[in-house]
């Protein structure tokens, strides 16, 4: 790994790096983001009984569109062509939902921000469905988990 950053020019202003001379390999990041509630909140959530509908359901479909238009929200971030997208949720207590996103490519460059992203809107997303019963619904911590491929090698969480 390098600690060299990327995203800045000879004159120190931000850039889009140019990947055209990286070879093309798979590329795969995983994402996890939580938000915690109250519980009657997310026993609602979990007996799909929250007015605005299946929320979990949107959110999915929201954290799949947010990984596909990352690169049209974050300036520096490459449009690439997706080959996979998957967000999961997990119930972790009476207060806490996780959100896991995999996103995958074939690609010259990785796909971290698309992950973080889609785990991101999704949690949003959550948010907004069930804000009028609940606004007190903290979100995070967001982090990646892993990325496989390319050059600067594989990263797991925790390893060193």
């Amino acid at each position: 790994m390098t600690d060299q950053l990327t995203h800045f020019n000879e004159q120190n202003r931000a850039r889009m790096v140019d990947v055209s001379e990286k070879d093309i390999t798979k590329r795969v990041a995983v994402a996890e983001s939580q938000i915690s509630m109250k519980p009657e909140t997310l026993a609602r959530i979990r007996e799909g009984r929250i007015e605005k509908g299946d929320v979990l359901a949107v959110a999915q479909v929201a954290g799949v569109m947010a990984a596909k238009k990352t690169w049209e929200i974050i300036p520096m971030c490459h449009p690439l062509p997706l080959t996979g997208i998957d967000i999961q949720f997990a119930f972790v207590d009476e207060t806490t939902l996780a959100i896991t996103g995999t996103v995958k490519t074939t690609g010259k460059t990785g796909v971290e921000m698309e992950a973080l992203t889609a785990v991101s809107v999704a949690a949003l997303t959550v948010y907004d469905m069930c804000k009028a019963m609940d606004k007190e619904m903290i979100i995070g911590p967001t982090s990646l988990q892993s990325k496989t491929g390319g050059k600067s090698g594989d990263f797991h969480r925790g390893e060193k």
